[in-house]
């Protein structure tokens, strides 16, 4: 942790959960974790659902910081990040920017190759301009199978894999319920990986990496949460040269959105090669049993109810009142150091 603070010391705490969001089961699966495990630490948490209670009861609870345990829109895509900030309210996970660059799965592909980080090939499709015949050009340009995904949903929600040409029609029309904006993304064969990352600047670090083996290779909503079937290893069986690499492609990956506190950065790693390719990254995952942070942290010799604290450690404002703002530089959201932007 960046300091040492016992449960009393955060003051009272709210547990956001719920929210409107697409995945508003699991968020509510999540918080519950999150308070049980707070609880367990003599913190003064409670339960605070934001898809059933508005702005202004959250500013009538005086919260002293809150532990967000909310998923997808409404949650984790800066409009709460933002309404916390005018609040005054220290949370956990990434600020307002981060938060919205990283549900954006276009912007965020747009700033890993402004960076040179490697992540697959892509195209961007409009609704409310792209033709049918645009459409079959597609896999001419990124080949077969490819992915599309709505580029503003998390948990496998509105995506779909093409097989063929015959199935873009179908796939686009199944993103769009969920989005306007799809991305085509070239499909990498291989192993899927993920690696959390906690901390801030320097302090960021990688926890141990997870290997996800899904029936027939289909991590979907189903299989992440209510299914056994899945298999996972951690630490992933990789080399150790490997191991530090995807691990060091990690932290980069997160500090390139300006991510703190903690977020997980997806992978694939291509079956031919061995070559990683970053895919997406959460910045408020999943902690419900089935949850891949809370795995890599047990693997580190962090239990369930120490990471919850742990991330609590790191809520904070992005701007505290009364710092010495100047253009040019860039304030660490955890209040440490200035850092001058490169």
């Amino acid at each position: 942790m960046n300091e040492k603070m016992t449960g009393k010391q955060f003051g009272k705490v709210g547990v956001l959960l719920g929210g409107r969001s697409a995945e508003r089961e699991v968020s509510i699966m999540s918080g519950n974790g999150v308070l049980k495990a707070l609880k367990s630490h003599g913190v003064d948490a409670h339960l605070f659902d934001t898809g059933e209670r508005g702005l202004s009861e959250l500013a009538a609870e005086r919260f002293d910081r809150v532990f967000i345990a909310l998923h997808g829109r409404y949650g984790e895509d800066g409009t709460l990040q933002g309404a916390l900030e005018q609040l005054g309210i220290p949370y956990t996970g990434p600020g307002v920017m981060a938060s919205a660059i990283a549900m954006d799965k276009v912007m965020t592909k747009r700033i890993w190759c402004s960076m040179d980080l490697p992540t697959p090939q892509f195209m961007v499709l409009d609704a409310h301009s792209v033709t049918r015949k645009e459409l079959r050009l597609v896999p001419d340009v990124l080949g077969l199978p490819l992915m599309l995904k709505a580029s503003r949903e998390g948990s496998t929600i509105g995506i779909s894999k093409v097989a063929g040409y015959s199935d873009m029609g179908e796939g686009f029309v199944l993103c769009t319920k969920y989005d306007e904006v799809v991305l085509a993304e070239e499909f990498v064969r291989g192993r899927e990986l993920t690696v959390p990352v906690l901390g801030a600047g320097r302090t960021a670090r990688a926890l141990p990496i997870v290997e996800i083996r899904a029936p027939e290779g289909n991590y979907n909503y189903q299989n992440k949460y209510f299914t056994d079937d899945t298999k996972y290893f951690c630490p992933a069986p990789l080399g150790a040269t490997l191991t530090d690499r995807i691990k060091s492609l990690a932290v980069q990956a997160y500090k390139a959105i300006g991510c703190e506190g903690w977020a997980r950065v997806d992978f694939m790693l291509r079956d031919t090669d061995n070559e990683p390719f970053l895919i997406e990254i959460n910045t408020s995952p999943g902690m419900t049993g089935h949850s891949l942070v809370p795995m890599a942290a047990k693997a580190e010799g962090i239990s369930y109810e120490d990471l919850c604290l742990e991330i609590l450690t790191f809520a904070a404002l992005e701007l505290k009142p009364g710092t010495d703002w100047r253009p040019g530089w860039a304030v660490s959201k955890t209040d440490v150091k200035i850092q001058r932007n490169t």
